[in-house]
């Protein structure tokens, strides 16, 4: 029996007080929705149908190679009214599993358990309890346990408001069975909605199995609002940072890392507070990451420092490398074993051979640097013309005094030396001394100017 996955994803949001849709708003560098999606696809379902609304193109641009299929919800009527919209053409015996774009934190081995009771022939409904269950819908059971009925918070009695029991809105159930409910809906409540909990009492009275499977509170979080969505960072913090401790990662304060993405890490990894991971990111045996930087889309290899404040937008680290502090690294740069990147240096699209050291102040862009390179402070690859990009390209054993400019296309020989204050816009031959000669001057009887 195959999965049909239908994500309710049509509300506006007007408590995020934001013209983005909800289910765009970012959760750990991704939408809302994009996590829902991530999560139904490890189902490996037949079919995801999204239903749509608010701000649809931008929800739909946003999706664009996702492979999903769009429904239009063009008048919001209803959670009930919304899945109607989605079953249409929905195989009967498929199993329809409804979830909500902005309910992104239920994992996938809680919906196999859901889905497992509805190929039972049953009517699943996802529950929790809640310390404090205000807003949402109560669970109805008889004295036995069995589900009997949803009653929303609106429309509760006091007694039912102090049931702790909760209905998170997601469900499964038999895709034809479902849609025969879902057609029996009225809105004769207070929103003059169609509710798809009604379908609980309905399959009561019809004869029909409700199971309850019940999820871990912080599984079923709805964002409604920003102090929302900032626990719910929270609630994925503590997955991740439980994950990389139970790995062997040593994380000095672990309500203080963000992982935006896939951290991927050896054995005796040290990570300290305030580092920020996006993307892929692979760390090698016994890496040290310090407080506050900012590594995206990066291989680090074993027994690399990144020292603080450093920013590594993407790129290839060797092993035994030293970063920072207050280094950049953008994309297109290749480190080899044993390179070092000082305090205030930006690479930029360019290759450091082995044992180089680019110690600071230094900007090295579309460059390549070979082996046992030092690199002085203030030196400056001038690799831009005003139209076109040029290469530096420093052969081994080279080395470069204080504050050099580059003027590239130009190529440094093996074993050269360049003099300190040198402009460089001819090629240098290897193993020489290349410098700039000035003349210096003292002009007698010059007078400082006064600030009047």
């Amino acid at each position: 029996m195959s999965t049909t996955v239908l994500v309710l994803a049509a509300g506006q949001g007007k408590r995020m007080r934001s013209a983005l849709p909800k289910v765009l708003h970012p959760l750990a560098g991704r939408p809302l929705l994009g996590h829902v999606l991530d999560t139904a696809a490890r189902l490996a379902p037949r079919e995801v149908r999204v239903v749509y609304g608010h701000g649809g193109d931008r929800v739909m641009e946003a999706f664009a190679n996702v492979p999903v299929r769009w429904v239009h919800q063009a008048e919001q009527r209803g959670t009930g009214h919304a899945v109607k919209l989605a079953l249409a053409g929905v195989k009967a015996g498929d199993v329809a599993l409804v979830l909500y774009g902005d309910v992104p934190l239920v994992q996938a081995a809680t919906l196999r358990r859901l889905v497992a009771q509805a190929r039972r022939g049953r009517l699943a409904v996802l529950t929790a309890e809640l310390d404090d269950p205000a807003g949402y819908g109560r669970i109805l059971r008889t004295g036995r346990g069995a589900i009997t009925a949803i009653v929303e918070d609106r429309d509760a009695t006091r007694e039912q408001r102090a049931i702790r029991e909760i209905n998170t809105g997601l469900l499964a159930c038999p895709a034809g069975q479902l849609a025969k409910m879902i057609a029996r809906l009225r809105s004769n409540n207070a929103q003059r909605e169609y509710y798809l909990t009604d379908v609980i009492a309905m399959a009561v009275r019809d004869g029909m199995a409700v199971a309850g499977v019940k999820a871990a509170a912080d599984e079923v979080l709805g964002i409604n609002d920003k102090a929302q969505l900032a626990e719910a960072g929270r609630v994925l913090r503590r997955r991740v940072t439980a994950g990389l401790m139970a790995a062997g990662v040593t994380l000095v304060d672990p309500e203080r890392i963000d992982v935006h993405g896939t951290l991927i890490c050896g054995r005796d990894v040290v990570i300290y507070p305030d580092v920020l991971f996006e993307g892929e990111v692979r760390l090698g045996d016994n890496v040290l990451i310090e407080s506050f930087s900012r590594i995206r889309n990066a291989r680090i290899g074993s027994g690399t420092i990144v020292h603080t404040h450093c920013v590594i937008e993407a790129g290839e680290i060797g092993e035994g490398c030293e970063i920072g502090p207050y280094a950049r690294m953008r994309p297109g740069v290749e480190l080899a074993t044993d390179v070092k990147l000082g305090n205030f240096v930006e690479v930029k699209k360019s290759s450091i051979d082995r044992h180089s050291k680019v110690n600071h102040l230094t900007y090295i862009g579309d460059a390549t640097i070979g082996k046992h390179v030092n690199v002085g402070a203030g030196t400056i690859t001038c690799n831009y013309d005003g139209a076109n990009k040029h290469r530096t390209i420093i052969e081994d054993d080279v080395h470069i005094g204080s504050d050099v400019q580059l003027v590239a296309p130009v190529t440094i020989g093996r074993g050269a030396t360049i003099g300190a204050g040198a402009t460089i816009t001819r090629n240098a031959p290897p193993g020489e001394l290349t410098i700039s000669e000035r003349k210096q001057v003292t002009r007698h009887g010059w007078k400082r100017p006064v600030k009047k």
